[in-house]
């Protein structure tokens, strides 16, 4: 939830993508309004060809930035109406403006329900945080660089590591997920090729 929190109070404003008629990408910026225990909330107004989008696909991609901070969410959404729009509306006055008194039921509410994604943090650049976010019932393959079974214990890879995020007190190495760049070196360097990459 605190990814959440930093998603809607602090960065606030997204890029999500769709596919158009034609199968190809479209972006757009979406403010993130509301989370709760169920999801994340946004709105548009239905008569926006991203509504279109939206109740056809059933499912988004998002990337949001700030102080080099990001979060990356992709899974499915739902039209919840005027569900929580009076309270979106409380907790963004700004939306008052842009919609006053009744036209704001031009707009309809979807929840992000289910989805998975990524915390990602390089703030202190020489030590950068990672971590997995889930929503609802779903669950996330954890990717990056892992170590086999067959790694001899030679450290080059700790050697060539620009967060040096593996532990090489123990055979095999182990590195650690939550500060990995995913950047590679590890594996090209490794004698025994015992690091492989998990998608």
């Amino acid at each position: 939830m605190n990814y959440l929190d930093i998603l809607v109070n602090d960065i606030h404003s997204t890029v999500i993508a769709t596919v158009d008629n034609e199968n190809k990408p479209v972006t757009r910026v979406i403010d993130m309004m509301l989370y709760d225990d169920h999801g994340v909330y946004f709105l548009t107004a239905k008569g926006k060809e991203f509504y279109k989008q939206l109740m056809e696909q059933k499912y988004i991609s998002l990337s949001a930035t700030k102080n080099k901070i990001s979060i990356t969410l992709r899974g499915y959404i739902e039209n919840i109406g005027y569900e929580k729009l009076d309270e979106m509306f409380d907790k963004n006055e700004y939306m008052k403006e842009i919609y006053p008194n009744d036209t704001r039921k031009a707009l309809q509410v979807f929840r992000l329900y289910e989805a998975t994604g990524e915390y990602f943090d390089i703030s202190d650049p020489s030590h950068i945080t990672r971590d997995n976010i889930v929503i609802g019932d779903t669950s996330q393959k954890i990717n990056g660089y892992f170590v086999g079974k067959d790694c001899i214990g030679c450290k080059l890879c700790y050697s060539v590591c620009p967060q040096k995020c593996i532990d090489i007190s123990k055979k095999p190495v182990v590195i650690d997920q939550s500060h990995c760049l995913h950047c590679g070196r590890c594996a090209e360097i490794c004698p025994k090729q015992t690091i492989a990459k998990r998608f």
